[in-house]
C-alpha cells in the first residue's frame, strides 16, 4: 500500500462544535430558501387581484423564478467546483434578499418589474442551492453525512410549509399581501451575516481523502474542462436516469404546491355560493393556506425522515429488510415513494370536492411519499459522482428539474386550466378546470417510477466507476467504502489474501456484519 495513512473511520471521527454550527447556519438558510419561494403562493389570490392577472400569468411568476434558478445553477455549479463556495453563497443570498424586498415594493402598474424581481430571486437562490450540499459533504462522512443531509433536507418541507403559513398569516394581519412576502427579509439578512462570519471553505473531497494534507490535496487537483465534466456526467447512467426521474417528481410537487391552496379556495367559495374568491373573508383565505402549509410541513418532515431511514435499513439489512439487503437502496426507495404518490394524488383529486377532511388526510400520505426522494436522491448523486464534479452535477440536476419540472409545471397547468375553463369565471369552473389539469401532473409520476428502477439497475456499475475515479490505494478504498457517499456501505468487504484487492465491486455484501468485516479488512491492511 501507499504511504498515505488510512482514513479515519467515519464512526470514530470526532466533529468539532464549529462543524455543527456551520451546518445549523446552512440548515436555517435552507429553510428561508423555501420560505421565500412559497410565501408568494400563500398570497397568490391577492397578487392576482392587485395586478389583474389570469391563472396562466400567475403561473408565469413561478415559471420565471424557476427558469432563472435553473439557468443559473450550472453556472454556479461550474464556479463552485473551482472557486470559493462560501463567497458564492454570500453573493447569492444578497441578491435574493434584495430581490424579495424589491418585489414587495413594486407598484401594481409594474407587473413586468414584479416578474423581473422574481427572476433575480431565482439567480440569487441558484448560487446557494447548488453549492451548499457539497459543502456539507466535505464536512461530514459516512452515516453521519447521510444523517446531516437528511436533516438539511428537512428544510424543504419545513420551509415550504412555513412559507404558506407566514405569507398568508402576515398578509391577513397587516391587510396587505406585500408584507406577506417581505416578512422574511430580516431573517435573510441575519443568515447573510452568519455565513460571512462563521462559514469557512473546506477542501473538496476531504472526507474521501482523510489521510491527505488538505492544502496539498486541494492544490493538487487538476480540474478538467467543463465540457469534459459534462461528458463524464452524461455517461453516468445512474445520475442521468435519477435526474430525469427527479424532474418528473418536481413537476408534480411544484405544481401541487403552487396551485392547491388556490384550488381549495375556489371550492370553499363555491360552497358558499360566491361568484369569486374575492368574497371569501380574509381569515378564511388565510386558514385555507395555513392548513395546507401545516400538511406540507408535517408530511414533508415525515417523508424526508421515512425515505432516509428506509434507505438506511434496506442498505444495511436491518429489521424487516434482513432478507433483502441491497446497496441499491437509494433509487429503490425513491421508486417506492413515487409509486405510492400515483394513486394517492389521484384520490386527492376525487375527494377534495366531496370531503375536504378526507382529502387532506390522503394528501398527507401523498406528499409524504413524494418527499422520500429529497435526501435519498442527493445521497445517490454523491455516491456515484466524484467530489470535483459534484457542484456541476448538482447544477445540471437543478437545471433539468426546474426547467422541465416546477418551472414549467405551474405555467403549463395554469394554461391547461384556462383553456378548459374558457370564459367561465365562477369558482366551480376554476376548480373543475384545475382538477382536470392536475391529472396531467398525476400521469407524469409513472415514468418517474420507471426511471428510478432503471437507476437501481445501473447503480452497481456507476458506484464501481466512482471508486475507480478516486484512484486510491487499497487502504484508501477501504476507508472510502467505510466512510461512504451513501446511506451506508455500498461496496462489501471480503476476506481476501494479501495479494488481492480488499474490496469487490459486486453489489451483494459477503458478510452479515458489514462493520465487523470492515474492521477485519482494516486489520489485514495494517
Amino acid at each position: 500500500v501507499s504511504g498515505t495513512p488510512p482514513a479515519k473511520s467515519a464512526k470514530n471521527r470526532n466533529y468539532a462544535a464549529t462543524d455543527y454550527a456551520v451546518f445549523a447556519i446552512l440548515f436555517f438558510t435552507n429553510i428561508l430558501n423555501y420560505m421565500d419561494r412559497y410565501t408568494m403562493a400563500g398570497v397568490l389570490t391577492g397578487i392576482q387581484k392587485d395586478f389583474s392577472i389570469s391563472d396562466s400569468l400567475a403561473g408565469l411568476l413561478q415559471t420565471t423564478f424557476i427558469v432563472s434558478l435553473a439557468v443559473g445553477s450550472p453556472v454556479f455549479g461550474y464556479l463552485g467546483d473551482r472557486y470559493s463556495r462560501k463567497w458564492l453563497m454570500v453573493v447569492g443570498l444578497l441578491v435574493w434578499t434584495l430581490s424579495v424586498l424589491g418585489s414587495s415594493l413594486m407598484p401594481q402598474t409594474k407587473f413586468g418589474g414584479f416578474v423581473s424581481m422574481r427572476g433575480l430571486f431565482g439567480i440569487g437562490q441558484a448560487a446557494y442551492v447548488t453549492v451548499s450540499p457539497s459543502l456539507i459533504a466535505d464536512i461530514f462522512a459516512g452515516s453521519k453525512r447521510s444523517t446531516m443531509l437528511m436533516l438539511y433536507y428537512f428544510g424543504i418541507p419545513v420551509g415550504s410549509g412555513l412559507g404558506f403559513i407566514v405569507g398568508s398569516q402576515v398578509a391577513s394581519v397587516t391587510g396587505d399581501w406585500r408584507w406577506g412576502i417581505r416578512a422574511t427579509t430580516i431573517l435573510d439578512a441575519i443568515c447573510l451575516v452568519l455565513i460571512i462570519i462563521f462559514v469557512k471553505e473546506r477542501p473538496r473531497g476531504i472526507t474521501e481523502h482523510e489521510g491527505a494534507v488538505p492544502e496539498k490535496q486541494e492544490k493538487s487537483v487538476q480540474h478538467s474542462s467543463y465540457g469534459a465534466d459534462l461528458l463524464s456526467l452524461f455517461k453516468n447512467a445512474t445520475f442521468m436516469t435519477s435526474s430525469f426521474a427527479y424532474t418528473c417528481v418536481i413537476f408534480v410537487t411544484g405544481t401541487l404546491s403552487w396551485w392547491m391552496p388556490t384550488a381549495m379556495q375556489h371550492i370553499y367559495a363555491h360552497r358558499k355560493n360566491f361568484n369569486s374568491t374575492d368574497f371569501l373573508p380574509p381569515a378564511e383565505k388565510s386558514t385555507t393556506t395555513f392548513n395546507f402549509g401545516i400538511i406540507t410541513l408535517i408530511s414533508g418532515f415525515v417523508g424526508v425522515a421515512a425515505g432516509s431511514v428506509l434507505s438506511s435499513l434496506l442498505s444495511s439489512g436491518k429489521w424487516c429488510f434482513a432478507c433483502c439487503q441491497t446497496p441499491r437502496s437509494d433509487p429503490i426507495i425513491c421508486a417506492v415513494g413515487t409509486a405510492i404518490g400515483v394513486p394517492t394524488f389521484f384520490a386527492v383529486m376525487q375527494l377534495v370536492p366531496m370531503n375536504m377532511v378526507s382529502a387532506q388526510v390522503v394528501m398527507f400520505f401523498c406528499i409524504s411519499s413524494l418527499c422520500f426522494i429529497w435526501a435519498t436522491n442527493v445521497n445517490l448523486l454523491i455516491s456515484v459522482v466524484p467530489a470535483d464534479k459534484r457542484n456541476s452535477a448538482n447544477g445540471i440536476q437543478i437545471l433539468l428539474s426546474h426547467i422541465f419540472g416546477d418551472g414549467s409545471g405551474p405555467y403549463v397547468i395554469g394554461a391547461i386550466s384556462d383553456a378548459i375553463r374558457g370564459t367561465d369565471r365562477t369558482p366551480l369552473a376554476h376548480w373543475k378546470s384545475l382538477s382536470l389539469a392536475f391529472y396531467v401532473a398525476n400521469a407524469i409520476l409513472i415514468p418517474a417510477v420507471v426511471l428510478f428502477i432503471v437507476a437501481a439497475i445501473t447503480y452497481p456499475r456507476d458506484r464501481a466507476n466512482f471508486l475507480k475515479a478516486m484512484n486510491g490505494s487499497p487502504t484508501q478504498m477501504a476507508a472510502i467504502a467505510e466512510n461512504g457517499n451513501s446511506t451506508s456501505n455500498k461496496v462489501a468487504p471480503v476476506d481476501t489474501g494479501p495479494n488481492k484487492n480488499a474490496f469487490q465491486t459486486q453489489p451483494t455484501p459477503q458478510s452479515s456484519d458489514p462493520q465487523s468485516s470492515n474492521e477485519k479488512t482494516a486489520a489485514q491492511e495494517k
